[in-house]
């Protein structure tokens, strides 16, 4: 066979494996899913995560006719679970549902096993948390200007209790401490709901999650702001930070689905198809909106410039305030 006619064949036998590749790809994607979904935590349950992750997880095994299973792996800040996603095999089946704070802080503030941009593709926004300070009533305090004139004459006596180290919650006591000058201790816990069962009872004074806000509704806790660029439709009397002289002072708290890099593209682009579909139905929004949430429309790539945009500031945050994790 002469050279033309081999490279021919050659050629012919290369446009043949990519458009099989193509075509496989394109099966896979129209198949997907075809069994359960793993989506995992990487924090314990019954805190924020968990909260905002079981109707999404309700949601989508309606929608695509697979179970969406929850699997919880907290430990670490959400570094245990997040690295535990970052090394799954990237067939589709194994996704993250995280806050911004597992791949905005983390990683700025302790060696991880996982790169933040590199090890992950992001999928979907799936909301963002909609709440303040919340402190006991054993404080004595019933607004803002109150508690910061009490933390002031009583530095080191009020406690914060966290969903962990280099949490989103961790960075906003921070820059509370940093922008009004107070010495507050903060508690890490493994997750939310364990700080919260301590707040309950006056353990610690102080919180700032959405799991508290039922009990703020039940008069057994007491809301100081909003850290957020509008007021709490539930509260609106409440001001919010910047309305207390705190401006970008907030320290957004964002939730989002990401996949472990190398997952088929056109699966990732399905599930954030449908993740955009879900996120502007009333059901899922009066969902959201019942445990504080609201979820905000982005393309992939605007989540990625979001996430970019997140690392910056926080890094800023964590130099400003000398945070370590020693």
């Amino acid at each position: 066979m002469r050279r033309r006619e081999i490279l021919g064949v050659a050629g012919g036998a290369l446009a043949a494996a990519v458009v099989g590749t193509a075509g496989q790809a394109h099966a896979q994607a129209a198949s997907w899913p075809d069994k359960p979904v793993k989506v995992i935590l990487p924090y314990a349950p019954g805190g924020a995560t968990d909260l905002i992750a079981r109707p999404w997880a309700e949601k989508l095994s309606q929608e695509f006719k697979q179970q969406f299973v929850i699997e919880n792996r907290g430990g670490a800040g959400g570094m245990i679970g997040t690295e535990a996603v970052s090394k799954a095999t990237p067939d589709g089946y194994t996704f993250l549902f995280t806050p911004g704070a597992t791949l905005a802080v983390l990683p700025t503030l302790r060696k991880t096993a996982y790169d933040p941009v590199a090890s992950f593709m992001p999928v979907g926004r799936v909301g963002d948390l909609v709440c303040g300070f919340t402190v006991h009533p054993s404080l004595g305090v019933k607004t803002f200007k109150e508690f910061v004139d009490y933390a002031k004459k009583n530095p080191g006596k009020i406690s914060f209790g966290s969903a962990g180290l280099g949490t989103a919650t961790h960075l906003r006591i921070e820059m509370l401490k940093l922008k009004a000058g107070l010495d507050i201790l903060h508690v890490p816990y493994r997750g939310s709901a364990d700080a919260l069962n301590d707040l309950l009872p006056g353990t610690v004074q102080m919180m700032n999650e959405i799991n508290v806000i039922q009990h703020i509704k039940a008069g057994k806790l007491i809301l100081l702001n909003i850290n957020y660029p509008t007021r709490h439709p539930d509260f609106p009397d409440i001001p919010t930070l910047t309305e207390v002289g705190h401006p970008n002072s907030d320290v957004p708290v964002w939730y989002s689905v990401q996949a472990p890099v190398g997952t088929p593209e056109d699966i990732v682009q399905k599930f954030h198809a449908k993740i955009v579909e879900i996120a502007k139905s009333e059901e899922m929004q009066k969902r959201m909106r019942d445990i504080n949430v609201v979820v905000p429309i982005q393309t992939r790539e605007e989540m990625a410039a979001y996430l970019a945009s997140d690392i910056k500031a926080n890094a800023e945050v964590i130099t400003a305030a000398k945070i370590t994790l020693d």
